[in-house]
């Protein structure tokens, strides 16, 4: 069997659902199971409808939740078998019940708290999970709508749940082989969980990739597809270059780091379950299912290119501490550390020399709280919108003149910390973020001027594909 996720541009509408049921009737030969995202925008909607019954806007609320009903009933007229209107119309119209409901509750308290977010968000892939079954069935196929949350068992950390492997796995494997009984085609949700009391939960934004990597762990699964609206995974964000050329086959340790060092395409801990089990992972551009995508297995054969891909983060934060206690002194960065790990915050580089450290933080939510308490280490600065940028290859460590290749290419564009050496297979550097464009458009042309046609595929030719 095989888990194909459909991220919320490929559920967007009747249009984008239909281009759903076509992919999955393609591969119902090797027994799917279909797990979705909420459709485009809702999550955003329904969590502007909670900040909105928070803040007493109960108008503005009302005004977002009456559009997001008035596209969910419509979609799922288009697409429902005639004979399952009403009763598709009766179950999306419990869902919206179970929404307001929460947003009373809201409304009552005047506070949005991390249960109520999540009893609000998870409503959109139990909306869209409905409407992709019936759409299944109006085809021909035996769509069962599943609700994952029972066998998804998380912890109580809400908005950011922990799923219970131990709990989870078997749950979801006899779940599932249940639903697949008989050519069923199981649909379910991506995001969500519950917690041993029956309280949902969601496992954080860009979740359903997680989810869609530890359903198919639990059952052992051919393979994992992402379904989404690029081609797969790119050389670089092709809005920054065009010339950014497709990745036909990558390994999970690159995969990995381009995910956590900012590529958009997957989410940094969904690679994690697939990885375990050694399960291919396959990304897909649902709007062009003609393209072969981006395969990520354990192993990637050889290639010829050195850097695979570059990512970035922007946003990035600079901390410099300096302090005279470092010299000669131990204890000190792990009192450094015990700082963020009190924040709860993790750190993405570090620098350090004899009397000073420089981390950075793409998380700066919390950053004036950590600031304050580092100030009694030391002298503190900050340096606030920088951006991160990561070559990513197997071999990038071990290859001669790689450092020289990169920086070279950028030699009029100030680097302040530089990361190589800690990782065999990325390098990783900061710069100003204004800076960003044009130092990646640099390095694209030094490592990617000419393609390896075992390795990429150049966009152009991505293009015209058929």
């Amino acid at each position: 069997m095989i888990v194909m996720k459909f991220g919320g541009t490929s559920v967007e509408d009747a249009t984008a659902i239909c281009r759903l049921v076509s992919i999955v009737r393609r591969q119902s030969h090797r027994r799917p199971v279909v797990v979705v995202s909420a459709i485009g925008r809702t999550t955003n909607g329904l969590l502007e409808c909670a900040r909105a019954t928070a803040a007493g806007d109960m108008r503005s609320a009302q005004s977002i939740l009456d559009e997001i009903a008035a596209h969910h009933f419509k979609t799922a007229e288009q697409l429902a078998p005639r004979q399952e209107i009403e009763s598709l119309r009766d179950a999306l119209g419990k869902r919206f019940i179970a929404i307001r409901s929460t947003l009373e509750e809201i409304g009552q308290t005047g506070h949005l708290t991390p249960r109520l977010s999540d009893a609000a968000s998870s409503s959109g892939e139990l909306l869209s999970s409905l409407i992709v079954a019936a759409a299944l069935r109006a085809d021909g196929m035996k769509g069962v709508w599943v609700d994952v949350r029972p066998m998804m068992r998380t912890n109580d950390d809400f908005t950011r749940a922990a799923p219970q492997f131990e709990i989870a796995n078997p749950k979801l494997k006899e779940g599932f082989t249940a639903a697949l009984s008989d050519g069923g085609a199981p649909v379910t949700q991506g995001f969500i969980g519950s917690t041993a009391d029956g309280m949902t939960t969601t496992i954080g934004r860009g979740g359903s990739d997680y989810s869609a990597s530890i359903i198919g762990a639990a059952m052992d699964a051919e393979e994992i597809q992402i379904w989404t609206d690029v081609d797969g995974i790119m050389t670089t964000d092709p809005r920054i270059t065009s010339e950014a050329a497709k990745v036909k086959i990558i390994s999970f340790a690159e995969a990995s780091e381009l995910a956590y060092f900012g590529a958009k395409v997957l989410h940094p801990s969904a690679l994690l379950p697939a990885m375990a089990r050694n399960i291919p992972v396959r990304v897909c551009n649902s709007r062009r299912p003609e393209v072969a995508g981006t395969s990520i297995v354990r192993i990637a054969p050889l290639s010829r290119a050195v850097v695979k891909a570059i990512a970035f983060k922007r946003g990035i934060a600079v901390i410099n501490v300096t302090s005279d206690r470092m010299l000669m002194a131990h204890g000190f960065l792990s009192r450094l550390f015990a700082i963020f790990d009190r924040h709860e915050t993790s750190v993405d580089m570090v620098a350090t020399s004899e009397v000073s450290v420089s981390m950075t933080l793409d998380d700066t939510r919390r950053l004036d709280a950590i600031v304050a308490d580092l100030q009694s280490l030391g002298k503190v600065s900050v340096e606030r919108d920088a951006a991160l940028i990561c070559l990513v290859g197997e071999n990038l460590k071990f290859t001669p003149g790689v450092a020289s290749r990169i920086f070279s290419s950028i030699e009029r564009i100030n680097v302040s910390m530089i990361s190589h050496g800690a990782s065999a297979i990325n390098v990783s550097f900061i710069v100003d973020g204004a800076s960003v464009e044009q130092a990646v458009r640099s390095l694209h042309r030094a490592f990617f001027s000419e393609l390896n046609k075992a390795t990429f595929e150049p966009a152009a030719l991505a293009q015209t594909v058929s």
